[in-house]
């Protein structure tokens, strides 16, 4: 069977991305998503873009959203945050943590790449927004998918 976005992961292995997404989100008021295309027709990043703001991920009180898209058949990953993380993280921060990832898949360990590009983008929002009393989960944690 050919991979899809949906069914590239298994559903274990969408409940431990789920889990590091709620752990990176944990002392932060940062929210991280997931997104898995099948393919991505076009640059990665405007596919991304687009898909960012498709999930309202810009309408975040703080600016501070980070959106992970990966392009299964394309075999293309891009990371975007919003302006508010943007500002305050490295100049390289992203990219870095791309390379890290793209290392990761290169291996074959997809699961463990995405994971660990997932923890180092809470790092980062747990360090610039941590959590304060009264911040609420202002997105769905939830995997999204798109052209299965």
């Amino acid at each position: 069977m050919p991979h899809t976005a949906k069914n590239f992961f298994t559903p274990e292995q969408q409940k431990e991305i789920l889990q590091a997404i709620g752990a990176a989100e944990h002392n932060t008021s940062g929210e991280i998503r997931v997104h898995l295309e099948t393919s991505c027709k076009g640059d990665v990043l405007d596919c991304a873009a687009y898909i960012f703001k498709k999930l309202g991920m810009h309408k975040t009180e703080k600016r501070n959203g980070v959106l992970i898209y990966l392009s299964i058949e394309n075999r293309k990953l891009a990371i975007i945050g919003d302006a508010g993380i943007n500002a305050l993280v490295p100049e390289d921060f992203w990219e870095s943590t791309k390379e890290l990832m793209v290392g990761r898949f290169r291996e074959g360990k997809f699961l463990e790449g995405l994971t660990e590009g997932i923890a180092m983008a809470g790092m980062q929002l747990k360090k610039h927004f941590p959590y304060l009393a009264g911040d609420v989960n202002e997105l769905s944690d939830d995997l999204s998918f798109g052209n299965n």
